[in-house]
């Protein structure tokens, strides 16, 4: 059979029924208790979760969102039986080099909505225009509008890979660099390998030890990197919960991420609290608020609070094989080309550990910014990717 490789125009049209359908079920939760004396230690507490289920169903507006959503280009292009969703917005520069960007979890293609200006077109953002790229935004399969997933398999960060490379071959890009954090920094590496002749560079931020291993040694360690590891060894002990479901009982945990907007808005407001650089919250001790949820709300609209949460899972699977394989008197093997890691204020990512024979052609570590730098320090970030992928053109 012939594969189609045709790449459709895409436009977010959320039914008005599905709205109403989401209101209703804000208005009609059913809160549980909480236990008097307690807080953040047992999870989202409820003042803070109805405060912000309130301002959901009253005062944030989608339809807004939407349309800022669709001021970007967005298509759709089916790779290996799966409709992938992508933004796509081209330079006006004739020499701008291609740059994939792909976002992780809980997140969505709606983090690097503050880099494609500067981006797309440095010049008129202050910038240089022999910085500028064509940038291309992937929605990971199973998360936004990469869905619905029909089968098993997309968890493997390899397809991923291999997906995202074909996708930049039917853009006709056939020379590009990539960049991403969380899951997509494992699929910006994993593109390194795929495509070693495609790709110039790779630049991730946030890389972090392996969660389910042993504890950090602080032994020998710098002032900031004992406060990252002593991070990286609390997070072990009492931040693993979302990680550890997700990784062994996705399906359990999709009734209520699909049922339930109020449980889907928990499970990702809570990684916001924990995760976001305590130094950009806004008066109120939050994150922006329409930024959360929009994020929250494109995981509602689309279901993929339960799709992510099989990839996750899959993911895992193979990540616990790959690391209880591993022999752990060899290094990590070298990039296959030059990698850049930014590493953010709250990260937990140390140098010594993650990359002992200081194979990364740059390390950049910044006094701000936690796991969502895209949206957090858009800035740093912006500025990171110019300088080391300037080195490569």
């Amino acid at each position: 059979m012939e594969t189609n490789t045709e790449i459709r125009p895409f436009r977010i049209d959320i039914p008005q029924a599905e709205l109403d359908d989401l209101h209703a079920r804000l208005a009609g939760a059913r809160w549980p208790r909480q236990i008097s004396g307690t807080g953040w230690e047992r999870g989202v507490p409820l003042n803070y979760l109805r405060e912000l289920a309130e301002y959901w169903a009253d005062d944030f507006d989608w339809r807004a969102q939407e349309r800022r959503l669709n001021e970007f280009p967005q298509y759709v292009t089916n790779i290996d039986g799966l409709d992938i969703h992508f933004l796509h917005v081209r330079s006006p520069e004739p020499d701008a080099l291609p740059l994939v960007l792909t976002h992780g979890w809980p997140g969505s293609f709606a983090d690097f909505l503050e880099m494609i200006g500067p981006l797309t077109d440095p010049k008129a953002h202050g910038g240089d225009p022999a910085d500028a790229f064509h940038v291309v935004i992937p929605s990971l399969p199973g998360f936004g509008f990469s869905t619905p997933v029909e089968e098993a398999g997309w968890g493997n960060l390899f397809r991923v890979a291999n997906a995202f490379a074909e996708l930049m071959t039917r853009l006709g890009y056939e020379r590009f660099a990539a960049q991403g954090g969380d899951v997509g920094g494992g699929v910006t590496m994993l593109l390194g390998m795929v495509a070693p002749h495609r790709v110039v560079a790779t630049h991730i931020n946030g890389p972090a030890s392996y969660p389910f291993g042993p504890p950090l040694d602080t032994a020998g360690l710098s002032e900031s990197d004992t406060e990252r590891a002593k991070r990286f060894n609390e997070m072990r002990t009492d931040g693993m919960g979302y990680l550890h479901l997700q990784a062994t009982r996705p399906q359990t945990l999709a009734y209520s991420l699909n049922d339930s907007p109020i449980g889907q808005l928990a499970w990702i407001a809570e990684k916001f609290e924990q995760w976001v650089d305590p130094a950009i919250k806004g008066p109120d001790g939050t994150v922006d608020r329409d930024f959360l949820l929009t994020t929250v709300s494109l995981y509602w609209f689309t279901g993929s609070g339960a799709s992510s949460a099989h990839t996750v899972y899959e993911g895992m699977q193979a990540y616990r094989e790959l690391y209880a394989n591993a022999d752990e008197s060899s290094a990590p093997p070298a990039p296959a080309q030059p990698q850049a890691v930014a590493v953010f204020a709250t990260d937990t990512s140390i140098r010594s550990v993650l990359d002992p024979d200081k194979q990364v052609a740059r390390w950049t570590e910044f006094d701000r910014g936690g796991h969502f730098p895209a949206m957090e320090t858009p800035d740093l970030l912006t500025g990171d990717v110019r300088e080391f992928f300037r080195t490569v053109r």
